[in-house]
């Protein structure tokens, strides 16, 4: 049975300075069928040994949660890189 379940539980690797998005387990909302699970995104601050992480909210200083409720955020960064520009006439 142990065999079974650890073979859903995914190895996420996290290093400080990540974003994350947060799952949110105790969603209990009228209308939860149209509302997302995770919310975020929070910035990774600190990590610790066997997938526990610390992230910064906004709501509280820090917080510190288990890797398997959270996963990277895949948005749009903020840092805006301009390697080239071309002129065409």
């Amino acid at each position: 049975m142990k065999h079974f379940h650890d073979k859903k539980i995914l190895k996420r690797e996290f290093s400080i300075g990540d974003r994350v998005l947060l799952f949110n387990s105790r969603l209990r909302l009228f209308s939860r069928k149209l509302k997302s699970k995770w919310s975020g995104p929070f910035e990774v601050t600190q990590v610790f040994l066997h997938g526990a992480i610390k992230i910064s909210c906004p709501s509280r200083n820090r917080i510190k949660v288990n890797g398997q409720r959270v996963k990277h955020y895949l948005g749009v960064s903020n840092e805006v890189k301009i390697i080239e520009v071309i002129y065409l006439n």
